[in-house]
């Protein structure tokens, strides 16, 4: 676990997830914080297991944090951890910040936002209300997305290796969210959204040309799959943006002020290396 050094009014949050060394926060925060000249730091944590994380929420209650964010496998219990949760959080079941008040744990979900902010930025033609969206894979960024989805009148599949789990997320948020399996489950859709951490086996050649292919992960920018589907000539919308969409509400959350005009998305390439 990374350990950081608080000392009079610095303002600490972070990353929690496990692997968590690929995450691309700390470069967005802390870019943030030195242009919004704050007394803080946003660093990395990685707990071995699920009792180290409850450790470092307890950490966050003593007041050695004010907030962090929370990526796999910890946004389902996140939640659980939480004292009191936004809508959003209640909604999916899971959470990807935590914030850190007066002894207690307040729990949000942004992951949806992030994902309809991309969408806006990259897809701008794309019409939910109404239309099949295939949301590959159960975690917990697949609820938040899939919660929000729907909320905006989307009909979501569910695809997912182990189904139990794809049922368990249906039953939850339940209404037009259901379990979908084999080449079917893409008939017509207008969306595909792709919340596994591997390239997924989709024929892509069998797509409507109008439906759009989203990819959650973000490192590469473009990532096989959407390497792909650019070139069956689908439209394409990047893990990136998702990231950057959800990590606004994530830093006036954690630190109290909204994040500073800085587009983090030319630095997070520079860091990656790409042009995309």
């Amino acid at each position: 676990m990374t350990r950081a050094r608080i000392t009079g009014a610095v303002k600490v949050g972070g990353i929690v997830g496990n692997p968590v060394a690929h995450s691309l926060s700390p470069v967005i925060h802390n870019a943030w914080i030195e242009a919004a000249g704050l007394d803080a730091a946003y660093v990395a944590f990685s707990p071995k297991d699920p009792a180290s994380f409850e450790t470092l929420v307890a950490a966050g209650r003593a007041g050695l944090l004010s907030g962090v964010n929370v990526t796999a496998p910890f946004k389902e219990q996140a939640f659980a951890l939480a004292d009191t949760a936004s809508q959003t959080a209640r909604d999916s079941g899971s959470a990807n910040i935590l914030v850190f008040r007066d002894g207690g744990v307040f729990a949000d979900s942004t992951d949806g936002l992030g994902l309809l902010r991309a969408l806006q930025q990259q897809a701008s033609k794309l019409v939910l209300a109404g239309s099949p969206v295939v949301m590959l894979g159960a975690g917990g960024a697949a609820r938040a997305a899939a919660a929000t989805l729907t909320g905006a009148g989307a009909q979501v599949r569910i695809v997912n290796r182990t189904r139990d789990r794809a049922e368990a997320l249906a039953a939850d948020l339940g209404g037009s969210v259901t379990v979908a399996e084999g080449p079917a489950a893409f008939d017509g859709a207008a969306l595909i959204v792709n919340a596994l951490s591997v390239r997924p086996e989709v024929d892509l050649s069998t797509l409507d040309p109008t439906t759009t292919v989203m990819d959650m992960t973000y490192k590469p920018v473009i990532t096989p799959f959407l390497q792909a589907a650019r070139a069956a000539g689908l439209v394409t919308v990047d893990g990136l943006a998702m990231l950057v969409g959800q990590a606004g509400p994530s830093f006036e959350a954690i630190f109290g002020v909204a994040p500073p005009d800085l587009d983090p998305r030319p630095i997070l390439l520079a860091h990656l290396g790409e042009t995309a």
